[in-house]
């Protein structure tokens, strides 16, 4: 079976990850997986290509419409024939649906990665085309229930699918662990990690603001940021600003993520909205306890209480309480959580279990079109 994959563009950000490790998984269990971004991919494209996938790209750089787009991906669909097309985020979702039209596909699914997708107009968008797609998905129960209560998709027509983490590659190992906080300097200091691309969605200047309250109480904690975007030069001057310059680390896009979760103590997310995070769940299968703003699925992967606390969004006063609580824990009881942590992730979000979802899924669909 043809399953062609499309997303809006291919970097370092979630959407993209889960959508690379869910087509190599698929392309290793005997599909045929193409992949195509609307826009210039960044990133993943020498891994796909190494696992036998072909990536195709339309070359979208601009917000002016462009027919040119719609009808190279209606050629490229026509040529392929997939008996799936799977898009991935706003943007491809609504061309998917409208492409569909020219060059018809058995199956279409359509999945939402973000609790909130930019708005009422695209909600609108999707509602109008709801039609002309088979199912959409949502990678968190939050997600779905608004996506319903808004009226964007109806109840009939949308189910929840969480993405996975590879639980391999994402483990605790204390020999990286030493390793790596040797290589940094970080011996006898408290290490809070963050990952994520510098965007407001990710609410940077909250997390900055409360680390500044922390380090009033523990000097000798450090912040290290993995990533960057549009507002990491902002970020750095509040860090500046702020006072905690030398205590925070922005690190750039690093491609040592999983050392780097083994080389720090904790996890904290500072999000103003979210999808269903994946580095959560990373961070977890790592046995990170984590503190997180309670927004979007974050609370489907941090249990409050036992594998780390939940806070409100945009407020830096309760994520600083939050933070020093966790730092004030014993030893054993941080990794207890952490132990926790891993353990329900395993159990429920493991990328295996994941992509059986997928194709069982996929097998339903092309059941009921009498493809298989």
């Amino acid at each position: 079976m043809k399953v062609l994959l499309l997303i809006t563009g291919l970097g370092y950000g979630g959407a993209e990850t889960q959508l690379v490790r869910v087509a190599t998984r698929l392309k290793t269990r005997g599909w045929e997986v193409r992949v195509i971004s609307l826009m210039p991919p960044r990133a993943y494209v020498e891994e796909l290509v190494t696992a036998g996938i072909p990536v195709f790209s339309l070359g979208i750089r601009r917000k002016i419409p462009n027919p040119q787009p719609i009808l190279r991906l209606a050629r490229l669909i026509r040529e392929w024939r997939p008996h799936i097309m799977h898009s991935h985020m706003v943007h491809a979702n609504i061309l998917a649906r409208m492409v569909r039209a020219l060059s018809p596909v058995p199956v279409l699914i359509c999945t939402a990665h973000n609790i909130n997708e930019g708005g009422r107009l695209r909600e609108l968008l999707y509602r109008l085309t709801d039609s002309l797609c088979d199912l959409t998905t949502q990678v968190s129960q939050a997600g779905l229930e608004r996506y319903v209560r808004v009226g964007a998709v109806p109840r009939h027509k949308i189910r929840y699918m969480p993405n996975g983490v590879d639980t391999d590659l994402f483990k605790p190992d204390l020999e990286v662990r030493h390793i790596l906080r040797s290589a940094l300097n970080l011996d006898n200091r408290f290490v809070w990690l963050a990952v994520g691309r510098f965007y407001p969605q990710k609410d940077y200047s909250n997390m900055l603001q409360a680390f500044a309250q922390v380090t009033r109480r523990v000097p000798e904690a450090v912040l290290l940021i993995a990533g960057d975007g549009p507002l990491r030069p902002t970020m750095q001057d509040l860090a500046s600003k702020l006072g905690i310059a030398e205590r925070v680390r922005f690190l750039g896009i690093r491609q040592d993520v999983p050392q780097l979760m083994n080389a720090a103590d904790a996890y904290v997310m500072s999000s103003a909205w979210e999808g269903l995070a994946i580095v959560l769940l990373e961070a977890s299968a790592t046995g990170l306890p984590i503190v997180a703003t309670d927004v979007g699925g974050n609370g489907e992967i941090v249990i409050d209480g036992e594998t780390g606390f939940l806070v409100p969004p945009k407020n830096p006063n309760k994520l600083a309480q939050a933070m020093l609580r966790l730092m004030s824990l014993p030893q054993e009881e941080r990794k207890h959580m952490g132990e926790r942590a891993r353990q329900y992730v395993e159990e429920n979000f493991s990328l295996e279990r994941v992509v059986d979802r997928w194709e069982h899924l996929y097998c339903e669909l092309l059941l009921k079109k009498g493809i298989l």
